[in-house]
């Protein structure tokens, strides 16, 4: 290949985002990062996908969030990272934030899914594999398991750094309770948690009764998914349906009911988006990331225009007091 086509990332992309400290560690990260959990399967395009990841940074993105089982088929995303690190991205790895994360399903038999020390160690070798890499700078405990003793699965994640194969870690998905618990062991340890993965948007508010308030009393970082409730928080579903949308294609977490029920709320938001100036997309970013609290929010994208967009949300991230009075009324 030439070396005209190879990739040169913008030098001015850090001047275009905002970083925070993860908690009370020497970590920071950007305000948006970009999860590949969509659009970077063996089916998807990957030239897009490439796509995706140089736009990403070039605006100051550094940090990509993968799982596992991501893809489909499982551990295909993984792979796709792995080619266009290689082919994009190997000079700036200093520069980057890769996470992983596993927990969910991922190969049959006993040792496949949940949180043992047997699957975790065994899932962050495949996932180093796969990406082509010797360690990565977060990995997750990607749900709490019911059946595995806490301290078994905190161990794992302790053991991950000592052998130099994780820089920090996470967990995701786990209760304010569980999340305390979690914290003591491993800071009785050595390895502080990090930062806690939990679902988060105008719609879905679990976080809000004690998760928030523990984080911070525990000094970890928070990163929220699914900002925009599968696409609810945006201004697709306005005028109907669109036929290439996911909850038209694949229905599995979000599906036509779920929206119509939701609707009338769509539109009323839409209408204080409208009046910041922001889209509602935007807005639903920006209302995240009022709270301090919250380190960074991931996006996902099929599109750099999607990427783009979400990026204004960072500039204005203030709402007045009748804002969040009316937002909180509509929503809950």
């Amino acid at each position: 290949m030439s070396k005209k086509f190879k990739y040169e990332a913008d030098p001015s992309r850090y001047d275009k985002m905002n970083y925070r400290r993860t908690g009370n560690s020497g970590l920071l990260l950007p305000e948006l990062s970009l999860g590949l959990w969509h659009n970077f399967g063996k089916k998807d395009d990957f030239k897009n996908a490439r796509n995706l990841l140089k736009c990403a940074f070039d605006n100051g993105i550094t940090h990509f969030d993968l799982a596992n089982n991501y893809g489909p088929p499982y551990g295909s995303a993984e792979t796709t990272f792995g080619k266009i690190l290689k082919k994009d991205f190997k000079k700036y790895r200093d520069e980057l934030i890769i996470s992983s994360k596993a927990g969910y399903d991922m190969w049959p038999g006993p040792y496949g899914e949940w949180g043992s020390k047997k699957y975790l160690m065994a899932s962050l070798d495949q996932s180093l594999k796969r990406m082509g890499l010797n360690y990565v700078d977060i990995f997750y405990s990607h749900r709490p398991d019911p059946e595995t003793p806490l301290e078994e699965t905190m161990g794992a994640l302790d053991l991950m750094v000592r052998q130099g194969k994780a820089l920090y870690i996470g967990i995701s998905s786990y209760s304010a309770e569980d999340t305390a618990k979690a914290s003591k062991i491993l800071k009785d340890l050595g390895t502080p948690c990090l930062i806690h993965q939990p679902r988060y948007s105008i719609f879905d508010r679990w976080v809000e009764n004690g998760l928030l308030d523990t984080i911070e009393k525990e000094g970890v970082g928070a990163i929220a998914f699914s900002p925009l409730s599968q696409g609810m928080l945006t201004d697709k579903y306005l005028n109907g349906f669109p036929k290439d949308s996911r909850a038209v294609k694949d229905g599995r977490y979000l599906n036509t009911d779920q929206i119509e029920q939701q609707l009338s709320k769509i539109k009323q938001l839409n209408e204080i988006a409208r009046n910041r100036n922001q889209s509602l997309a935007q807005m639903a970013i920006s209302w995240i990331l009022k709270d301090e609290r919250i380190t960074s929010v991931l996006i996902g994208a099929s599109k750099t225009e999607q990427i783009l967009d979400s990026l204004k949300a960072i500039r204005n991230t203030a709402f007045s007091d009748e804002e969040l009075t009316l937002i909180d009324k509509i929503s809950k």
